[in-house]
């Protein structure tokens, strides 16, 4: 069986979006290759890294990349985590087959101490769901 192809995009890729893209490697990395970009990369938050670390997801090979790597590329699914990307998607030159938007708080814009685990535990949330769905559709197929 093929796996199936996910992009997470965000604005900056240097949290949202890497944390979409290690959650789905440690939750289902067996059916799914799982990539990230933003729309206007910066690096990696350290405060996502630890975030992800604290829960033993895998940080390996984890970095920010531009939207534009991606051109041409064909995606099962692509999942939006914010409006800054949800924009700037409009004029990707990719396809994918599922287009998801998921609005998630920028935790470099929040000021509480727990915002990168709340972005984490919101994003592993909605993953797990969608997950099940997909789980769901490969048995009726």
């Amino acid at each position: 069986m093929t796996k199936q192809r996910v992009l997470f995009l965000c604005n900056a890729n240097s949290a949202r979006s890497l944390m979409g893209e290690a959650l789905l490697r440690h939750l289902a990395g067996d059916k799914f290759e799982a990539y990230s970009a933003g729309s206007e990369p910066d690096e990696p938050a350290a405060m996502t890294l630890a975030a992800l670390e604290k829960l033993s997801i895998s940080t390996e090979g984890l970095a920010s990349k531009p939207l534009d790597d991606f051109a041409g590329e064909h995606f099962n699914a692509v999942i939006v985590l914010c409006d800054k990307a949800q924009q700037a998607c409009r004029d990707w030159q990719g396809e994918s087959d599922e287009h998801l938007y998921w609005d998630i708080r920028d935790p470099r814009l929040i000021g509480r101490a727990n915002a990168y685990e709340q972005a984490l535990s919101e994003i592993r949330h909605r993953l797990s769901l969608w997950l099940q769905i997909k789980a769901r559709d490969d048995i009726r197929r």
